[in-house]
C-alpha cells in the first residue's frame, strides 16, 4: 500500500506502519561496510603463529575467519543468556 504524505511525495507502508530500520542494524550494516573494506584493502600473504602452529594465508582471510569466530561466539552467549533467563522465569512462575 502506498500513502501520500503532506508534503507530495509518497511513503511505502506494510501493515498501515512505515517500515523502520533499527539502530542496531544500521549499527551491523555499517560494521559490515567497514570490515568488507578493509578485507578489500588488505589483500597480502602473513604468516601467523599460534601455538604450535604456523600458517600462511591472505590477511583478509584471517580478517573473515576472525570476523565469523566473534559472531559466533557472541551469538552462543546470547542464546546461554536467553536459555538462564528462560529457566529462571519458569522458576519463578512455580514458586
Amino acid at each position: 500500500m502506498v500513502q501520500q504524505s503532506s508534503g507530495g511525495t509518497t511513503d511505502r507502508v506494510a501493515g498501515g506502519r512505515g517500515l523502520r530500520v533499527s539502530g542496531g542494524a544500521i549499527a551491523s550494516l555499517v560494521g559490515l561496510g567497514l570490515l568488507l573494506i578493509f578485507m578489500i584493502q588488505n589483500t597480502e600473504r602473513i604468516t601467523p603463529s599460534f601455538l604450535f602452529w604456523s600458517f600462511t594465508w591472505p590477511l583478509w582471510l584471517l580478517t573473515l575467519v576472525s570476523a565469523l569466530v566473534g559472531a559466533l561466539v557472541w551469538f552462543g552467549l546470547g542464546v546461554m543468556r536467553r536459555h538462564r533467563r528462560r529457566t529462571a522465569r519458569r522458576e519463578d512462575r512455580q514458586d
